[in-house]
């Protein structure tokens, strides 16, 4: 091989370097179609989840669900922490897990697989419409498009058996149909969700009962804390804790969720 065809060979591979990096943008892979001239497809559709907005025809779209453990300082000393010295931790469930319910209903909701000790959690629920990486807490409340009510159903045998093992305990709360939640309602509406009474009731009697105020950390610092490991989205969704009182429910039973300014939830376990 004369120098010259070594050169070219040298700077095809180059070429070829530079034009692999070039479909990695950010750390992602951007789909580079394989047949000339044709237009990529995809192997089968996928749905996408949507949330219904109050008061409009519009729905919101989820991208992630994301949820923070032990927010309420009761519920954490009944979980074995100590709330005076834990920092805020999160989790996440597919979308495939959002189970809408509509106001003044009571919604069937399957008892799932796996479980003898399948507990509820209500709580407020934020949504996103704005986005951002490092958001100081002062002008996070701006990235909250609106609220709903929610539960964060957990297979709680699972959960406790997978952390007593040191093991990620996600099969306890991200299974289909895990994250029940009401209609969204905008901020223009209802304000943003400070303080309020938040209770639980099953079969008429009152479970969980407690206020939004008593939040170990608020939705403003939840957001802040979110955006300093991930980069968040607009339809981006935070479960914001469950005050203490969790407890076992049974197929049969029927589940009242109520936060003040909104309308309550309601499930029958079947």
């Amino acid at each position: 091989m004369n120098m010259d065809s070594s050169r070219l060979g040298r700077r095809a591979l180059v070429q070829g370097s530079l034009l692999g990096a070039s479909a990695l943008v950010g750390g992602c892979a951007i789909n580079v179609n394989a047949s000339a001239g044709g237009a990529s497809k995809a192997l089968f559709d996928l749905p996408a989840t949507y949330v219904p907005i109050a008061g409009s025809d519009r729905q919101f779209p989820v991208r992630r669900i994301y949820c923070i453990g032990r927010n309420y300082a009761a519920h954490a000393r009944e979980m074995g922490s100590d709330p005076t010295r834990e920092p805020p931790f999160f989790f996440q469930k597919p979308t495939d897990a959002i189970q809408h319910v509509a106001p003044a209903t009571v919604a069937d909701h399957p008892y799932p697989t796996l479980t003898k000790n399948y507990h509820y959690e209500c709580e407020l629920v934020a949504a996103l419409h704005k986005g951002g990486r490092n958001v100081p807490a002062q002008q996070a409340l701006e990235l909250v498009y609106g609220y709903a009510i929610g539960l964060d159903m957990t297979r709680r045998d699972l959960q406790r058996g997978m952390g007593d093992q040191k093991k990620p305990w996600e099969i306890g709360k991200s299974f289909d149909h895990s994250a029940p939640i009401g209609p969204i309602h905008p901020v223009n509406q209802v304000g943003h969700f400070t303080q309020g009474a938040i209770w639980l009731k099953v079969n008429g009697q009152l479970k969980q009962n407690a206020n939004l105020n008593q939040m170990i950390w608020s939705v403003a610092e939840q957001i802040a804390q979110l955006s300093e490991a991930f980069e968040l989205m607009p339809g981006d969704i935070i479960y914001s804790g469950t005050p203490e009182n969790v407890g076992p429910v049974l197929r049969g039973d029927v589940i009242d969720c109520h936060i003040d300014g909104l309308p309550n939830l309601g499930l029958r376990i079947v």
